[in-house]
């Protein structure tokens, strides 16, 4: 009797572990890649309609003060697939060259630090990166071995579109994958459409983690020739393709969702949207409006980014959330939703939003936020934000009434911008020193970036042909 009960009692165990499973959500990370905050239709923009990505915030959260932790591609995504803020373990700048003196072994995401993958896979997910990567190209570092079960991609910053060559180089590197032999591109946005469709549909009975890391429409600017059709109208042939790039990103994005709902599967899975980093307007004509800035600095269109959060079953939808919000805080959200625990080993930087979206927690979910990257730094507290440059006095804006960064009240508020000043650096003496460091050539652009003009309105969109 006794033995017939413990079966039973393994029995019932095991049926309750299994639907526990299954109840967990799945999981997109969706990743547009220099991005501008003007550039879709949610956001204002009257040249593009992005309807998927609008859908996303109708099912669910958008963010109206989201922030990456870096204005660049590789150290945001070292900080959102940790948790961490990338500078604490020494990611301070971006993934490129390296100067006399570090040693190359270091140039990717340190072995110390846990992906949310790994994170998520241990947790009994089923994980897979298509595209992108750009956190390491050394073995050691390659997505296999950081959690990503599935692989379809490149582990450089960016690819041609159309053309992957057996032994090609640099962005004309041959396309990896460790499950398939990979097919010949056709587009580069559509072919991660289709990994990501294959990817929902081979594991739809299991909860998975799929980060879909897009590269539009970061540079090389190219397009098809249907999509520039639909933006003829567009004078600016650069602006044409940037458009045409972000409508093919749309499409994909669509696609994804589309699978979700035909599997049964959309109103559990959590999806998460976000560009790396602000767009780069000087490279691929992209608009950040009404943000003073760009790709590579800390003024507002550097960091300042689209942010998303759907989860219909159990988040509000349509709900616009306007407290300060990090891409750090999706690896938080992502492990609690799986059912893992937040412990003082996670040494998470970010939170896990969902209480804050949701009502539960009426706190702030940041009271500060801090940058660092290469020869810059800035400080978010409430209202106010303080840039720090080194070769100029400290500007300090009040976000409240001057979003744009075009009012310095340094002198104004000589006591706010020394105490910022002084937490900012009080803050930057504990970060230890970068563990690789790119070419000197690219401090002095920097500090070029920060004295440019910047278009702060939305672009008119020219009578169609």
């Amino acid at each position: 009797m006794k033995k017939v009960i413990y079966i039973l009692s393994i029995l019932c165990w095991t049926i309750f572990n299994v639907n526990a499973q299954d109840a967990r959500p799945n999981i997109v990370l969706i990743v547009a890649d220099d991005l501008g905050f003007a550039d879709i239709s949610l956001h204002g923009s009257k040249q593009i309609n992005t309807p998927n990505i609008d859908q996303l915030a109708f099912d669910g959260v958008l963010c109206t003060e989201g922030y990456t932790s870096a204005p660049v591609c590789s150290p945001s995504r070292a900080g959102f697939i940790t948790g961490r803020h990338q500078v604490k373990f020494g990611y301070d700048n971006n993934l490129g060259g390296n100067q006399p003196g570090f040693d190359p072994e270091y140039l990717g995401l340190p072995l110390s630090e846990k992906t949310i993958a790994t994170r998520l896979k241990d947790l009994g997910y089923k994980t897979a990166l298509i595209g992108k990567w750009h956190l390491g190209s050394l073995p050691k570092y390659h997505p296999t071995k950081r959690g990503f079960e599935e692989f379809w991609g490149y582990t450089s910053g960016g690819h041609d579109y159309f053309i992957a060559k057996e032994n090609g180089k640099g962005y004309k590197a041959p396309i990896e994958c460790n499950y398939k032999t990979p097919q010949k591109l056709s587009y580069i946005t559509d072919d991660k459409g289709d990994e990501c469709v294959d990817f929902i549909k081979r594991h739809k009975n299991r909860p998975f983690f799929l980060y879909a890391s897009f590269n539009a429409p970061h540079t090389p600017l190219q397009a098809t020739e249907a999509d520039l059709e639909l933006f003829s109208h567009i004078e600016d042939k650069e602006r044409r393709t940037y458009l045409a790039m972000v409508h093919r990103l749309d499409i994909n994005i669509g696609r994804i969702t589309e699978t979700l709902k035909k599997e049964g599967l959309y109103d559990n899975t959590i999806i998460m949207f976000i560009s790396d980093n602000g767009g780069p307007v000087n490279h691929n004509a992209s608009v950040n409006a009404p943000y003073n800035g760009q790709k590579g600095i800390l003024f507002e269109g550097g960091i300042h980014v689209p942010y998303i959060v759907s989860w219909p079953k159990v988040l509000p939808k349509g709900k616009k959330y306007t407290e300060t919000v990090s891409a750090l805080d999706f690896a938080p959200t992502m492990l609690v939703a799986a059912g893992g625990e937040i412990t003082e080993d996670c040494q998470f930087d970010g939170v896990d939003l969902v209480p804050y979206f949701t009502g539960i927690n009426k706190k702030l979910p940041h009271e500060e936020l801090m940058w660092k990257f290469t020869i810059s730094a800035a400080y978010r507290k409430g209202k106010w934000k303080l840039v720090r440059l080194p070769d100029r006095m400290p500007a300090l804006y009040d976000l409240s009434k001057d979003v744009s960064e075009q009012h310095n009240v340094s002198l104004k508020y000589q006591k706010k911008t020394e105490e910022m000043l002084k937490e900012l650096g009080q803050w930057d003496v504990t970060l230890p020193h970068p563990v690789f460091l790119e070419g000197a050539v690219w401090k002095k652009r920097q500090l070029d970036l920060y004295d440019a003009d910047y278009q702060l309105e939305q672009p008119k969109n020219p009578k169609v042909k």
